[in-house]
């Protein structure tokens, strides 16, 4: 027979097992897109609840509160990961990265979103580096070592360990600049002239 605490303790879970899967990736994705959209202070649950055709009270049950919601649509939305490109070659590999981003590149744009309320969330800031920074930051780094490992550049090159760094920084950094998101154009010439003349890599010929 179970006690009283260990059934207040399944309530929540009886609570929580409502939402389908499925339908909670519809609602995560709702939750990201009205976050490069607006902002994170603008965000809302009614404004959630009124996207997505939910209930606000199901929005609070389910998660508790905005904060909370935004934790679990980071974690619970899947991406493109960078993680599966190899191409045989750095240059191949960084080019693959570059193409995966365009002028509207929207993990850019929910980074710009939540840059300032993840400094004053720790827990927004860790959800943001597990699920968008540091998958790409490893990523860019196994691709580098790839390329020591085949012996394309040498392994105490000092601009090394900073390739992750430049492109994110440069896609970080490029709205601030133009006003527009570093698409794939501006970051193939970017790779051309700084990030391979660095490692020592030539720059393609300049086509006719």
């Amino acid at each position: 027979m179970s006690s009283p605490g260990s059934a207040q303790e399944s309530a929540p879970a009886s609570r929580r097992s409502k939402i389908t899967p499925e339908r909670a990736q519809e609602l995560y994705t709702a939750v990201l897109d009205l976050l490069r959209e607006s902002g994170y202070d603008s965000l809302t649950m009614e404004g959630v609840a009124a996207r997505t055709r939910c209930g606000k009270s199901t929005l609070y049950r389910q998660w508790g509160s905005k904060p909370e919601l935004v934790v679990a649509a980071l974690h619970g939305t899947n991406r493109t990961l960078l993680s599966t490109i190899d191409t045989g070659s750095l240059r191949g590999d960084l080019y693959a990265v570059a193409a995966t981003f365009d002028d509207t590149d929207r993990d850019t744009a929910l980074m710009h979103a939540l840059t300032h309320a993840a400094l004053q969330s720790p827990e927004l800031l860790c959800a943001l580096r597990e699920t968008l920074i540091a998958p790409s930051i490893a990523a860019i780094d196994a691709m580098v070592e790839r390329a020591i490992e085949r012996g394309e550049i040498a392994a105490d090159n000092p601009a090394a360990p900073y390739v992750a760094a430049q492109l994110l920084g440069i896609m970080r950094a490029r709205p601030l600049l133009p006003g527009r998101y570093a698409g794939e154009g501006f970051l193939v010439r970017f790779i051309e002239c700084a990030v391979l003349p660095a490692l020592g890599l030539p720059a393609p010929p300049p086509g006719p």
